[in-house]
């Protein structure tokens, strides 16, 4: 769908073909890529060969019949053919021409669009996903609110997050900080995806968009993972770490909107059970979100530091000579996790009391 949004979105010579003949009022089915299967579904019509524009396109769906392109739209391969799908796929459409379009979708897996000639829309079939195409100016106003709704949730993300890099190094963490930081994680990445299908959908008139979008991301990096990675209840010396800890990002995103308010829900997804009652138990960090905000620090150093020291609290009271006793950790590094994680501990402290 995503692929299929980009070639469609304002500013492309397929958009263009499409608003010319909403313009004139004629109605298309085209199909979006030709193989086997679409070719068994043909009859009748005859074949181009010929360079995609949409003034072709627009006089091409001025006749009855479908219109077949390649997959990147590129070429016209045959025009004013009918469909014929397998009338057994279940559609929940009731026009002949969507009704064509939604199981020709489901049959071949390309895509489909279908222009009404009644309703005035552009609708996508993709697989199982019926999309229909709204104006810039809609969704534009959409995306600015969304924008609006981005940067109240991204202050409040910034500020539980430098909360919970105090409490770290305090060593006063709870559960419910932990819900929390992850909750408002998650709320940032799924109005952030909302908004990269807005700047998808607007194409040439969504740049503007995506600048602010990616401003608004700077920084984000792996918050979640890293946070799951810190308090997991799982073992950081299994071999199977990286996968669970996937597994809990993945069920995390696959919330739905009441799971996502509910503190406690998020708190069995990192593996703390036991009700309201569970969050207030203090926890302690492994050390890998503080240790990823230290600059030119590789994955495999922090894993052999958190190993090594098992746990925040023993990472921050080592010192030089105690980190260089790690593998693979010489003098220049160990200087570099040293003043790193002082500077971390007093910018945090700072940030919290003044």
């Amino acid at each position: 769908m995503k692929a299929t949004l980009a070639q469609v979105a304002p500013g492309t010579e397929l958009r263009d073909g499409l608003e010319r003949i909403l313009r004139g009022r004629t109605g298309a089915l085209i199909v979006l890529g030709y193989d086997k299967t679409v070719e068994s579904l043909c009859t009748g019509g005859f074949e181009i060969g010929i360079a995609f524009s949409p003034t072709r396109l627009r006089e091409l769906a001025k006749m009855d019949g479908a219109i077949v392109l390649d997959r990147d739209a590129s070429q016209i391969i045959r025009a004013g053919v009918q469909l014929v799908p397998d009338p057994t796929i279940e559609t929940q459409e009731s026009g002949t021409r969507h009704r064509t379009a939604e199981r020709v979708a489901k049959q071949t897996g390309l895509p489909v669009i279908s222009v009404s000639q009644s309703m005035h829309i552009i609708a996508l079939y993709v697989g199982q996903t019926r999309h229909v195409l709204e104006g810039s100016e809609i969704i534009m106003a959409r995306a600015n609110q969304a924008l609006q709704t981005m940067e109240r949730y991204r202050s409040r993300l910034d500020k539980v997050t430098q909360n919970l890099s105090s409490m770290e190094i305090e060593s006063t963490v709870t559960v419910r900080d932990v819900a929390l930081a992850l909750q408002r994680e998650e709320m940032v990445r799924r109005i952030s995806e909302e908004i990269s299908q807005y700047v998808l959908e607007l194409g040439a008139d969504g740049r503007l968009l995506a600048l602010q979008l990616e401003e608004l991301r700077a920084g984000l990096g792996e918050g979640a993972s890293q946070i799951f990675r810190d308090y997991a209840a799982v073992d950081a010396n299994d071999a199977n770490f990286e996968t669970s800890i996937e597994a809990k990002v993945q069920a995390l995103e696959n919330l739905d909107s009441a799971g996502l308010i509910d503190l406690t829900a998020i708190a069995r997804i990192v593996g703390f059970n036991g009700g309201l009652e569970a969050l207030d138990g203090v926890v302690q960090p492994r050390g890998y979100r503080l240790l990823a905000s230290i600059k030119a620090m590789p994955p495999v150093v922090a894993n052999r530091l958190v190993n090594h020291f098992d746990g925040l609290q023993n990472l921050m009271a080592a010192g030089i000579d105690e980190l260089m006793q790690v593998e693979q950790i010489g003098e220049q590094r160990a200087r570099t996790v040293r003043e790193g994680l002082s500077r971390l501990a007093e910018s945090s402290l700072l940030d919290r009391y003044l």
